[in-house]
């Protein structure tokens, strides 16, 4: 039976991930910093809680041993270039470098849409910039120490439980419009569900190895337009959302400026309008979810079945709450 190591397991897709992977057999190890954040998936079948520091490559070495293949979840959307560059770049770096020493040679890397590790200089944000290194560490260690990898980039991810469709359904029952920057920045939403089937194919097929795969739906979306359907399809204002307002872009980086002091993880940052700079859909020709034989799902479809069964009271303590988290 196979045993593969999540770093990142215990967060939105790594949830989902363990699940699929539990129930198709596989041995799986979740490693975080405290076990209360594996509460939600501690009790699965098969899955075990390791409680380590991924960024101590001593650590990294021994969660790695006796295990047949690793996933890096990990990535943060928030931060300066100190952090970018410690979650995206030295713990990929250490990863590789962990992966030679166990004799781990299996890898699957979720980088990001809009990636590019041939100039990853060239990329208008710390995250992305940050993101490229990271690939490139990993693809420079995968040719000199034969590391078997495979790297998805996905587009913004949504599903039950994102911190993005039921943010902006969250913010539209309490506020009486919507203030936007960004907003005609283009997305290829994808479905975390199909993310986390992507990973698992990865997982079991060889053909994969070597090989980078764009992570996206078959929906391209403006942040207008995204923000519109969260709202209609949890029946904001009777399914007809709030007024949204784009914001020029003087005004869209000083609301993201004030956010980003605002408690808790902000809910928008000017490195983010940066990222946006750069439409997140794929152009590249690299192959796709098709590829991996996933049919990946419409954010129109899948949107409705948890948005139109949420709070139907939202209230600003549910708005603190989530920015504490």
């Amino acid at each position: 039976m196979s045993r593969v190591l999540l770093l990142g397991g215990t967060g939105f897709v790594g949830s989902h991930l363990c699940e699929k992977l539990t129930r198709q057999g596989w041995q799986v190890t979740v490693a975080t910093r405290r076990a209360a954040n594996a509460s939600r998936i501690q009790m699965l079948p098969g899955l075990q809680v390791a409680v380590a520091d991924v960024h101590d490559p001593a650590a990294l070495e021994r969660l790695l041993a006796g295990h047949d293949a690793v996933v890096n979840l990990i990535a943060i959307l928030h931060g300066d270039e100190a952090s970018f560059a410690k979650a995206h770049v030295a713990l990929p770096q250490a990863l590789a470098r962990a992966c030679v020493a166990s004799g781990v040679r299996r890898l699957v890397h979720i980088s990001a849409l809009g990636v590019d590790d041939r100039q990853p200089e060239a990329a208008p944000s710390l995250y992305l910039r940050s993101k490229a290194r990271g690939e490139a560490v990993l693809k420079d260690a995968a040719q000199a120490s034969a590391l078997a990898l495979s790297v998805l980039r996905p587009s913004v991810i949504f599903g039950d439980g994102d911190q993005f469709l039921n943010l902006f359904a969250r913010l539209q029952r309490v506020f009486p419009f919507m203030p936007l920057a960004g907003a005609q920045a283009r997305f290829q939403p994808v479905w975390v569900e199909d993310v986390a089937g992507a990973v698992l194919s990865c997982l079991n097929e060889p053909a994969t190895i070597g090989l980078t795969y764009n992570a996206v739906g078959p929906d391209i979306l403006t942040l207008k337009q995204l923000v519109q359907l969260a709202a209609q399809a949890a029946g904001v204002n009777a399914g007809r959302g709030r007024p949204v307002l784009a914001l020029p872009n003087a005004l869209g980086r000083l609301q993201a400026w004030l956010m980003e002091w605002a408690p808790g993880e902000p809910l928008m940052s000017r490195d983010n309008l940066d990222s946006m700079k750069v439409d997140n859909v794929a152009h590249d020709g690299l192959p796709g979810l098709t590829d991996l034989g996933l049919a990946p799902a419409s954010v129109w479809a899948v949107a409705p079945t948890y948005l139109g069964r949420s709070h139907h009271h939202g209230t600003l303590q549910q708005l603190r709450q989530v920015a504490r988290r």
